[in-house]
């Protein structure tokens, strides 16, 4: 079933279309001794400088939504090297509006007075409220925290936009269903259909919103996910809520007799290393060589684990079915910065 797409009201905010590139030399090296297809990239760490990545298409829509109902804050939430709050941040100062990021400390006491680095300087230069939390409370508590300064900031005769982590509900998904939409176009210009796209997955609103795009617009691309932080049935169960949240609050936009099919919703957790945002070895050295045979720039949190976990499957043969796969570079080059001392055996001399 194919449909035109009727979007709710949006907030241009990021530069679009960003570019799709094809990444020929990491195919002749990594894809096609073994059968693999060829390699593209979708650019969406361009979507712009500083905001950059796709929470910023998330953010288009989020932003339209908070001055549509009379919201003067936003208030989010995620790690201390949140992408998706730096993000907020700067949209939230390009728009007039008030950011507050709730953060999950996660530097050790010794380091908590140190200058902040990479995404947490870039929320501070922007004008953010910045509260962190210890991590036992941040999990505990995030519900209670969200409700206690939407409170905080009404009695100040303000009116806050809660944001959950990532932007990833049924209103964000809306940034990559035009993602999707606008990806399916470049490739069409570029005069192929793909039959792969791959994203890194860590809050699962990317994945729900290019999942829903494709079956919107009849198209058969397998979009698959690779998990940085839970495993495949979190994420799986995430796309799902993400999307049922979406009917919910958009039943006049669903198209008629559209029907969302949780099958091919596909999630890799082989690759994740020991956690959210602890990267290993291979993790850093794939980064590096990234950066040296193209000239992109991965991150360790997301980008740079989802690459590498592709990499590692094109090798095993799992796309060897394909002749265009799409890799959608989401971003966060900020993580980088942070993660310096991982780069150290990195590259040659």
């Amino acid at each position: 079933m194919t449909v035109t797409i009727v979007y709710p009201p949006r907030e241009r905010l990021a530069n679009l279309p960003t570019p799709l590139q094809p990444l020929d030399r990491i195919t002749e090296r990594f894809s096609k001794p073994y059968g693999g297809p060829r390699i593209w990239v979708k650019r969406d760490d361009l979507t712009e400088s500083a905001m950059s990545g796709n929470k910023l298409r998330k953010l288009e829509f989020i932003v339209a939504e908070a001055r549509r109902s009379g919201a003067d804050t936003l208030i989010t939430c995620g790690g201390e090297q949140s992408n998706h709050c730096r993000a907020t941040a700067l949209a939230a100062a390009k728009c007039g509006l008030r950011a507050h990021v709730l953060l999950r400390q996660s530097r050790p006491k010794s380091k908590v007075s140190d200058p902040p680095d990479g995404n947490l300087l870039v929320d501070y230069l922007a004008g953010a409220k910045v509260s962190l939390y210890p991590l036992q409370e941040y999990l505990s508590r995030l519900p209670e925290l969200f409700q206690e300064w939407e409170q905080h900031y009404l009695q100040q005769g303000s009116k806050a936009l809660s944001i959950p982590t990532g932007g990833s509900d049924g209103l964000g998904v809306w940034g990559y269903i035009a993602g999707v939409e606008e990806l399916i176009e470049d490739c069409r210009r570029e005069g192929f259909s793909p039959e792969h796209l791959v994203c890194a997955s860590g809050s699962g609103g990317t994945q729900a919103g290019m999942t829903l795009g494709c079956q919107l617009l009849g198209e058969d691309a397998q979009v698959t996910g690779y998990a940085v932080c839970d495993d495949e049935g979190y994420f799986v169960n995430k796309v799902c809520e993400d999307v049922s949240d979406w009917y919910r609050r958009y039943p006049e936009l669903v198209p008629k007799g559209f029907v969302f099919n949780k099958d091919p919703v596909k999630v890799v957790d082989e690759y994740i290393g020991p956690g959210y945002a602890i990267a290993t070895d291979e993790i850093y050295r794939a980064i590096a060589m990234l950066a040296q045979q193209e000239g992109l720039l991965l991150d360790p949190v997301y980008t740079g684990k989802a690459f590498y976990g592709m990499l590692q499957d094109i090798e095993k043969g799992r796309y060897a079915d394909s002749d265009n796969l799409v890799f959608v570079h989401t971003g966060g080059q900020f993580g980088v910065f942070p993660q310096r001392d991982g780069f150290k055996n990195s590259w040659g001399d």
